[in-house]
C-alpha cells in the first residue's frame, strides 16, 4: 500500500523476505510469554488464597489486557514485515518502515561511514539478515531487517562502494 504522502514518485520497493515473518513471531512469543506469565502471577496468588489483594477482578483484568495486546501485536506483524522496503537510487538509499507510524529515510551514500550485517539466531535458521547503515548522524537508525544472506551481502558490498566513490568525490 504506497503512501503518496512520503514516498518518492516512480520508486519500485525492494520487499524483505516473508521469512521474516517468523523471526518476528518468535520474538513475540517469547516477549509475550514472559510479559503475560509474570502478570498472570497476582492472579494465581489470589486464586491459590496466599494474597487477598489485589481484587479478583483486577487480578483477571491485567493478564487479560496484555494477552489483548499480544493478540492484535501478533496480527500485525505480517503486515509491518510487507511494510518494510528499500530502494536504490542514483545518490542514496531509501528505507521504509511503519503501518500506523510510517516513516521514509533517505541515506545518502557519500554519508555512510560503513555497513554492516548483523545475524541472530533465528535469522541464521531462516538464512537472512539485518543491514546497519551508520553514518555521521547517531540518529539515522537505518537497517534493512529481513534480508536474504546473499541479498545482504550483495547490498553491503554495493553501498560500502558507493560510499567510497561519493566520498572520494567530495
Amino acid at each position: 500500500m504506497p503512501t503518496e504522502a512520503i514516498d518518492p514518485p516512480g520508486i519500485t520497493w525492494q520487499r524483505v523476505s516473508p521469512k521474516y515473518v517468523t523471526v518476528g513471531l518468535v520474538e513475540w512469543a517469547l516477549g509475550n510469554l514472559v510479559a503475560v506469565l509474570v502478570l498472570s502471577l497476582p492472579l494465581i496468588l489470589v486464586l491459590a488464597g496466599w494474597w487477598v489483594w489485589p481484587p479478583l477482578w483486577l487480578a483477571v483484568t491485567v493478564p487479560a489486557v496484555m494477552l489483548a495486546l499480544a493478540i492484535w501485536r501478533l496480527l500485525l506483524i505480517p503486515r509491518q514485515v510487507r511494510a518494510i522496503g528499500y530502494a536504490e537510487r542514483d545518490d542514496d538509499l531509501l528505507i521504509r518502515t511503519g503501518i500506523f507510524f510510517q516513516r521514509t529515510m533517505a541515506v545518502p551514500y557519500g554519508r555512510m561511514q560503513y555497513v554492516d550485517i548483523a545475524v541472530g539466531p533465528v535469522e541464521r535458521a531462516l538464512g537472512l539478515c539485518t543491514l546497519k547503515l551508520h553514518t555521521a548522524s547517531p540518529g539515522t537508525n537505518a537497517l534493512i531487517p529481513g534480508l536474504p544472506a546473499a541479498e545482504g551481502a550483495r547490498l553491503r558490498e554495493q553501498l560500502s562502494a558507493r560510499g567510497e566513490a561519493r566520498l572520494a568525490g567530495l
